[in-house]
């Protein structure tokens, strides 16, 4: 790891310089932060199930035609990525109200939106990543209004294809943040799919029992999130069963000095 060149390290991943021309590293940690990294722990194996997650979202999209940075999993925390130049915005796609959206416009949490609402958000911690409009983002340069229509459109066949996924195992997709990069081919540049889609990014609750399978565990001190991530990992057949995941994040956790 030392003698890779890091390219950039966030609050849950690290990426380095690949191995090709135009790739990059991407390395899953175990840290799980919240309001801003006000919050911060070290929660073992998330990274593990992170990255297998997000592969597994990032292959199923690729298959239906999305574009996205995501190459192939290299091993258990580790993907090799499309180099891109991130859009400073995150896309969040909303199905049921939650978190903000509750706050700001009092609408009790769980309660289904009329339809499904996209919304902007500016990538900027210090200033606790405000929402945004997009007379906001084209005055300022963030975006172009064809990035934003790309955007707007990918985030909302990503929603619907995901909702479906989830619904399958009994999941409900209760809202998502996406991330953009604008990646370079020639004298063309496409807006394609970037950073990861994992229960850190995505509100996950059982269809039948409202049961948080996502990140909300951390930020609520519920408990058990590396559990709630397994088991939508399970769910989903990326793991076969519960003892397989231990296993895993146990040769995980000793490998990075644990």
């Amino acid at each position: 790891m030392s003698r890779r060149r890091k390219i950039y390290e966030g609050k849950a991943k690290i990426l380095y310089e690949g191995p090709e021309p135009g790739t990059l590293i991407q390395y899953f940690k175990d840290d799980a932060t919240a309001f801003n990294a006000e919050k911060h722990a070290v929660l073992d194996g998330k990274g593990v199930l992170n990255n297998r997650l997000s592969e597994f979202f990032m292959t199923r999209l690729a298959g239906i035609g999305v574009p996205t940075h995501f190459i192939k999993r290299l091993n258990m925390r580790e993907q090799l990525v499309k180099q891109v130049e991130i859009i400073p915005l995150e896309v969040v796609v909303r199905n049921v109200a939650a978190g903000s959206i509750s706050k700001r416009l009092g609408i009790t949490e769980g309660e289904a939106l009329p339809r499904s609402l996209v919304e902007f958000y500016y990538k900027k911690d210090e200033l606790g990543d405000p929402m945004v409009s997009e007379e906001h983002i084209a005055s300022f340069g963030w975006a172009t209004p064809q990035e934003m229509d790309d955007m707007v459109s990918t985030a909302l066949r990503v929603n619907d294809f995901l909702a479906g996924l989830f619904a399958a195992v009994g999941i409900r997709l209760v809202d998502m943040k996406l991330e953009f990069g604008r990646f370079f081919e020639g004298d063309t540049v496409r807006t394609i799919l970037a950073d990861e889609i994992s229960p850190d990014s995505c509100r996950l609750w059982d269809l039948e029992t409202n049961e948080k399978l996502d990140k909300d565990r951390f930020r609520r001190d519920m408990g058990g999130v590396t559990e709630a991530y397994a088991e939508v990992a399970t769910r989903l057949g990326i793991f076969k069963q519960s003892a397989e995941i231990a296993d895993v994040i146990d040769i995980s956790s000793e490998r990075n000095g644990g």
